[in-house]
């Protein structure tokens, strides 16, 4: 890296707090903070970013970029620039590609393909079962090797509790960690949306709480049989978070997160029966949405995590009962959860970038201080800047945003992967 970079004016928040510093980079790392450096304009490139909040790159937990197999959705290349708009300097992608992250041929041919073509780092998880198909586990070992940290069978909950236990245990040992997908499957066949109010005055089929519930007491309990650590995705109710309240009361080593869709909609929006708003698991009720936010608030929840899921138009436009679930989230998971939260800078940023840094194995690279020696993965925000989400400007090679012509608040102006300005000014600098 070559490239030296100087950004002026700027308010840094990270681990350490809040601070007016301005930032120098070269050769890909922090090599200067102050509040007032000089910018030698022959061999520096100055970014003013006053006003501006500069902290570490986001981290996704839960990004599905669809490659290989459904490169019409997405790709490696679109998503990671979809990520690098939203600020994030690293994604972990999931398995339930085609073919599926199971094996050490499909793992290296993501990672290769990111750092090929991705604007952020890009880091395959691995699938927990052959095929994701709950019946035999992969080899964790052979995946571990070649650089996975995170396995789940996201799309899918690991039905077979025996199956479940064996696989934390062997992650144990071996220093990885599961990330469930928490939903008892006879519970949900040909369930839309959300078991409730909304969902009867519609005559749909429902998706009961419980659903996510069970399954999210079970992991825990056999998180307290055999003290392998378990990340529990998108937590969608009131109980779930009080379960996971519990556990880490108890001292057991569950992570959970949110998704910025969790946080902001509910099973209301569906009145319409538009497919945009159909999601696994379901927006639920506006009580669930507050005891998520809670749980985010207090440090129950630990991530907040995209979940990241792009569709053709053709296919969300088919009716609600056979549209796919999902939604776009890379590009807006700011702009919501500081729309919504009402949290402060630290806090936000310990959600989207640090902690699910160290969830992701990734907390020695990412998520890092700004500070002399760090490596310079960053993003700068506009923290006063207000946007309407417009699906035709998004960088994903899909539209299913459900937050068109909604109005955001704050928004990403600049980030840097490995010191050289991906994005600039909200474009995409290839």
């Amino acid at each position: 890296m070559s490239e030296r970079l100087v950004m002026t004016g700027g308010t840094v928040v990270d681990q350490h707090g809040e601070r007016r510093l301005d930032v120098r980079i070269a050769d890909g790392c922090v090599v200067e903070t102050g509040p007032s450096l000089v910018v030698d304009p022959s061999v520096e490139q100055q970014l003013d970013v006053s006003g501006c909040i500069v902290g570490p790159g986001f981290v996704d937990l839960h990004t599905h970029l669809r490659e290989p197999g459904m490169t019409e959705a997405e790709t490696i290349e679109s998503g990671s620039k979809a990520a690098a708009r939203g600020g994030y300097t690293a994604v972990v992608a999931m398995p339930n590609t085609d073919p599926t992250q199971d094996c050490v041929e499909v793992v290296k041919f993501v990672r290769q393909r990111g750092i090929e073509v991705g604007l952020c780092d890009v880091r395959p998880s691995g699938s927990i079962t052959v095929g994701r198909a709950g019946e035999s586990l992969t080899p964790f070992a052979e995946l571990a090797a070649v650089g996975v940290h995170l396995f789940t069978d996201d799309g899918s909950g690991v039905q077979d509790d025996g199956l479940m236990r064996r696989a934390l245990e062997y992650a144990g040992e071996l220093g990885l960690v599961l990330a469930q997908h928490c939903e008892v499957a006879s519970l949900t066949r040909g369930a839309v949306m959300h078991e409730g109010e909304c969902c009867s005055h519609l005559g749909l089929p429902g998706w009961p709480a419980l659903a996510e519930e069970l399954m999210v007491h079970r992991d825990i309990e056999l998180v307290r049989l055999t003290g392998s650590p378990v990340h529990l995705l998108h937590l969608s109710t009131a109980r779930s978070v009080e379960l996971v309240r519990a556990a880490k009361a108890d001292g057991l080593p569950v992570t959970a997160e949110a998704t910025p869709h969790h946080i902001s909609l509910t099973d209301e929006s569906l009145r319409a029966f538009d497919a945009r708003f159909k999601v696994n698991p379901p927006l639920r009720t506006m009580a669930d949405v507050e005891a998520v936010r809670g749980g985010l608030a207090d440090g129950t929840i630990d991530a907040i995590a995209t979940d990241h899921a792009p569709h053709p138009s053709r296919a969300k436009e088919r009716p609600l009962d056979e549209a796919p679930p999902g939604m776009l989230g890379l590009e807006t998971s700011l702009g919501v959860a500081r729309s919504v939260l009402g949290l402060g800078w630290q806090q936000l940023f310990a959600l989207l970038s640090w902690q699910p840094a160290t969830i992701a194995g990734l907390g020695e690279v990412h998520g890092r201080p700004v500070a002399v020696g760090e490596p310079a993965h960053l993003v700068v925000i506009d923290q006063n800047a207000e946007w309407s989400v417009d699906p035709m400007q998004l960088a994903s090679l899909s539209t299913n945003t459900p937050y068109v012509g909604m109005t955001l608040q704050s928004r990403v102006r600049h980030t840097i992967f490995h010191g050289r300005p991906v994005v600039i000014d909200g474009m995409v600098n290839a």
